[in-house]
């Protein structure tokens, strides 16, 4: 192998990924496991398709990429806790780089603005794009649209299944349900929040 199958420019300023590295690793991983990375089948795995996913997948982590959450008036209507349910979640969980996905179910309290339906599912997957645990995913969905909404008050709760646990370990295919909350929901913005959530379900 010659140094000029790897990525030339080392890091790539847009991706944030260093190419070069992830293609040595990658190709010292297949070793470790008694596969040939040359051959046929595998030579493009290591230098192309895992570098371009990793890019993807860690896309969370890159400021630049953040979906711009523009909030617009509502010409002075006063408007009631708004709930979004079924945004998909697809994540790698930083303890053993595999995958859990599933929804989240985001409610909010604007003050004065609201934003786009479609920006909230571009924000969650945005966020949902690095390393991370389900967690502190939740927490920081939570706390990122209380920094970019500045709403009265903010629920994010996501259901996911881990193939860390279906592949690995008990090799069970189990539901986690976590929940945040910046702010304070009144009785009946949960209870509506529960009764959409249920009825997604």
């Amino acid at each position: 192998m010659t140094e000029q199958q790897y990525h030339p420019d080392g890091v790539d300023d847009l991706s944030g990924v260093n190419q070069e590295k992830v293609q040595r690793a990658m190709r010292l991983l297949l070793e470790a496991v008694g596969e040939d990375p040359e051959r046929e089948g595998l030579k493009e795995t290591w230098q192309r398709r895992v570098p371009a996913a990793l890019e993807t997948l860690t896309e969370g982590e890159r400021e630049s990429a953040k979906p711009e959450l523009r909030a617009f008036d509502t010409g002075g209507d006063a408007v009631d806790v708004v709930i979004k349910t079924g945004i998909p979640v697809y994540s790698l969980c930083e303890h053993h780089l595999l995958p859990y996905h599933g929804v989240a179910h985001i409610a909010y309290r604007p003050d004065g603005a609201v934003v786009g339906l479609s920006k909230l599912a571009r924000y969650v997957r945005w966020q949902s794009r690095r390393l991370t645990v389900q967690e502190r995913l939740t927490q920081d969905i939570a706390a990122g649209l209380g920094d970019e909404l500045d709403p009265e008050a903010v629920r994010v709760e996501i259901s996911a299944r881990h193939l860390c646990e279906a592949m690995r370990g008990i090799e069970t295919a189990t539901e986690t349900t976590t929940q945040a909350t910046v702010g304070e929901l009144t009785d009946n913005e949960r209870r509506r929040f529960r009764s959409a959530v249920d009825s997604y379900e």
